[in-house]
């Protein structure tokens, strides 16, 4: 199963991911750059899997780059406290 399978699982995924990265000392803006690549790479690439994907990848599709940074930087705040460690 892959972790896009399971929204739960999406946000573990990006948890860990997000404190491997504060934990090599990378800068919270790259770390916002980083989840806006990976937001939009989703919206033009991934069939949203859930009404909650479905929400998100809307919401994307119909913002400009400014509202876009701003679901990266959310998404990014949503899975703070998420991860396999936590």
């Amino acid at each position: 199963m892959s972790v896009l399978d399971n929204f739960e699982s999406w946000k573990d995924f990006l948890g860990d991911r997000l404190h491997q990265a504060q934990a090599q000392g990378i800068s919270q803006n790259a770390i916002s750059d980083l989840a806006y690549d990976i937001g939009n790479y989703l919206s033009n690439n991934v069939d949203a899997k859930n009404q909650k994907e479905a929400v998100i990848k809307e919401l994307w599709n119909v913002g400009d780059e400014k509202e876009q940074h701003a679901i990266a930087n959310m998404m990014v705040k949503l899975v703070q406290n998420e991860g396999t460690d936590r």
